[in-house]
This record gives structure tokens, C-alpha cells and sequence, in this order.
């Protein structure tokens, strides 16, 4: 999943900035295993470690372009102890919420995995953004992914790139135009803004 994740990564990034993705592509390779390591002791079976290690994985892009590669490793740990203290969380609301009287366990408990046909959609759902992705004029993509994926703020995106906050926001409501408007056509959920 860490390569899919990766080489998605890699897609969506500016030409300049491919180096650093290939370097970062190699860290979180190299960090896997000993980040699922350090995460079996924080969590409550393999599964979770797991899935904690690529939680971890996927918030540490926010921060990739904003920190040198030198603090990735410590930011990275830090960010696997708080997944582990979320997912925990989760795990035990749940469990208080999974009491049921004697008659209800003899009905089907929900499953926390989603059904096949819906991960299908989803995977089909994440390529067609993608490609809409792709399709963005260069800036327009750019601006975008500086925001949605490396979580920059309009104004620290304008010094970026020697732009005004307004050409900033124009290009962000152009992607989620052009987004709504290609995935409407697909008959796919509406984008929605975050």
C-alpha cells in the first residue's frame, strides 16, 4: 500500500520538486518496518500497527516540502504516537458501544470492513479524481496540491509562488470546479470542498 501511496505521490507532484518525493519515497520505505515495529507495542495487534504505520505515513506528506529531511524521522514518530492514541480512542468508544442484550448478538454484527463493492467504488472514485487531477492546468494542479495535499495556506501558496492570495483562490475554485463538474459527468459522488 506504501508503494501505491508513493508512486501516487509522485504522479501529483511539480517537476521540481520530484527529487525530494524520490528522497521521501525512500524514507518512508526505509522507516516501514521499524515504524511497525515501534507501533506493535503501542497498539492492539498487527492489523493496527499497520494500519497506524500508514496513517502515519500519509500525515507526514503534509509536512514533507516544510521540513528538511533531517526532521522527518522524529516528526514521523511523533505523529505514529498520536495515530496510536486516536486509534485507541476509537477502539474504545467502540467497544462501549458494541453492548448488546443476549437477543441482539444473535443478530449479525456489522463488520468495520467496508464491503468489496464499495472499495471497488472507492478505488475507482480516487482515479478519476486523479485524472482530473492530471488534467488541471500546470498552476492551477499546482496551487491545488500545495493546498489540499501539502495543507499550505493561501497566502503561504501566493509567496510560493510570487502570486496574489486572490489569483490563489481563483485557482483553488477552478480545480473544485473542474472537479464537481468531472465527477459529476461520471455520475460519481459530488466533490466535496474541506
Amino acid at each position: 500500500m506504501t508503494e501505491t501511496l508513493t508512486r501516487n505521490l509522485l504522479l501529483l507532484t511539480p517537476v521540481a520538486d520530484v527529487d525530494r518525493a524520490r528522497r521521501f519515497e525512500r524514507f518512508l520505505a526505509e522507516q516501514r518496518e521499524a515504524l511497525i515495529g515501534f507501533l506493535r507495542h503501542r497498539t492492539a495487534n498487527e492489523t493496527d500497527a499497520q494500519d497506524a504505520a500508514q496513517e502515519s505515513m500519509v500525515r507526514l506528506m503534509r509536512y514533507r516540502e516544510r521540513q528538511p529531511a533531517e526532521a522527518w524521522k522524529p516528526l514521523l514518530y511523533r505523529i505514529a504516537i498520536n495515530v496510536a492514541h486516536d486509534q485507541a480512542r476509537r477502539q474504545h468508544g467502540r467497544r462501549e458501544e458494541a453492548h448488546h442484550s443476549i437477543g441482539e448478538a444473535e443478530q449479525e454484527l456489522p463488520s468495520d470492513q467496508p464491503l468489496h463493492e464499495q472499495r471497488v467504488a472507492d478505488q475507482q472514485e480516487l482515479q478519476a479524481i486523479r485524472e482530473l487531477i492530471l488534467r488541471l492546468p500546470a498552476r492551477c494542479r499546482e496551487v491545488y496540491l500545495m493546498n489540499r495535499i501539502e495543507g499550505m495556506s493561501y497566502s503561504e501558496i501566493a509567496r510560493h509562488c510570487g502570486i496574489s492570495d486572490k489569483a490563489v483562490e481563483k485557482h483553488i475554485a477552478k480545480a473544485l470546479a473542474a472537479l464537481r463538474r468531472g465527477l459529476g459527468e461520471r455520475g460519481l459522488r459530488a466533490f466535496k470542498e474541506t
